[in-house]
């Protein structure tokens, strides 16, 4: 069968990040380095190959950049400075495009400008929608009760509308990394079982990232960790919880604590990542797209607000804490139908499908004959 290479591929990935690619001459290092790499995810010196040589499709299907956690071992002890950590990242990004159907991602990823504007125009939108319905059913004065201007059972049913929305791209997305990587596939493709067993993989490595957890950046996994899970606590209170922490002034500590607990983490590991990213304090912080850039300012603003608004309404200050629930929801809304499915934050859910998808690959891979998991291995490590 013949393949098509792209002698342009390297030049496109710089779009996305990518540096210093043709420095690398396959010594190996990088993968010798890695916590994660094995004989069959032989990572990143496989992904790094398959660029040089301009194998789009190679690159597409294979899941490698997914299982690195871009600790910086790799690119620390590169000899070549070519960043093998920094092009894994890279290659995340360009593996999202990849994905996602709209073509959104690629725009993003390629346009810091498109993505701010993108950003801009949604927050104006749903400003303007939420202040016409607030003018019309409300009291700007009042933040809750009959008369309140933004009422939290109207905000609850447009979350809801929009978590479906933001459900049903993702899973699209999904389907098509699943496609791409292993159903398309026969050798990788798994038998059925495979699927049921390894389910319990999704929801753990999606809550533990203990992968992470061994490399030896262990400080790292930690940020990353506490980052996750207050976004995902608040994202919880906020789905399924609104009515109580919008209901006051009076504060409702089994709900608000979590609240407080999940801002603080929030606001810790944000600052911890804006300092890490401008002093490079660690390897892996020494490059910044500008779309990581975007997302930190974004979760920053969102949080702060939320924050604001809820400490005006507590004081009693019905009308500046409306307008600041004015802010936050203008802000939150491009937030979770930009950000989740198209760029940064569409990794919450691409990479514990990857390892999911990596306990199915090696499934396959061991029911198939004796001979021919040695040439594949072969293969995967050329």
């Amino acid at each position: 069968m013949a393949i098509r290479v792209n002698p342009k591929l390297i030049g496109e990935l710089k779009r996305y990040g990518a540096e210093d690619v043709h420095n690398c001459y396959h010594c190996g290092n990088c993968s010798a380095v890695c916590t994660h790499a094995d004989d069959v995810f032989v990572f990143p010196r496989r992904p790094m190959r398959f660029l040089q040589m301009g194998l789009e499709k190679r690159i597409e299907g294979i899941l490698d950049p997914w299982l690195c956690y871009y600790c910086g071992q790799c690119s620390s002890q590169c000899p070549r400075g070519a960043e093998p950590g920094e092009t894994m990242m890279s290659l995340r990004r360009w593996l999202t495009s990849r994905y996602d159907f709209t073509g959104i991602s690629k725009l993003f990823y390629q346009s810091w400008k498109a993505e701010i504007a993108a950003i801009l125009i949604v927050a104006l939108l749903t400003a303007s929608g939420f202040l016409w319905y607030g003018v019309s059913h409300g009291d700007i004065q009042t933040y809750d009760g009959p008369s309140a201007f933004l009422p939290s059972s109207m905000v609850h049913i447009f979350d809801w509308a929009m978590a479906s929305v933001l459900v049903l791209l993702l899973g699209i997305n999904s389907i098509r990394m699943w496609w791409l990587t292993t159903g398309s596939n026969e050798k990788t493709r798994g038998p059925w079982w495979a699927y049921l067993k390894c389910l319990y993989l999704l929801p753990l490595h999606f809550f533990t990232q203990k992968r992470y957890g061994k490399c030896e950046t262990r400080r790292s996994w930690l940020i990353h960790l506490a980052l996750m899970l207050s976004y995902v606590t608040m994202l919880v209170l906020i789905m399924f919880f609104l009515r109580l922490l919008q209901d006051g002034p009076g504060i409702r500590w089994a709900v608000h604590s979590f609240g407080y607990l999940a801002s603080a983490g929030l606001l810790f590991t944000i600052g911890y990542a804006v300092y890490g990213r401008i002093r490079k304090t660690e390897v892996h912080l020494n490059h910044s797209h500008e779309s990581d850039w975007i997302f930190l300012w974004m979760l920053l603003l969102v949080t702060a607000t939320g924050v604001l608004q809820h400490v005006l309404h507590r004081t009693g200050t019905g009308m500046a804490a409306n307008v600041a629930y004015l802010i936050h929801l203008a802000l939150v809304v491009p937030m979770l139908t930009l950000e989740v499915p198209f760029s940064k934050w569409s990794h919450l859910a691409y990479r514990p499908l990857a390892m999911y998808l990596g306990d199915i690959h090696r499934i396959a891979l061991a029911r198939r004959p004796q001979a021919a998991r040695a040439m594949e291995s072969l293969k995967m490590a050329s």
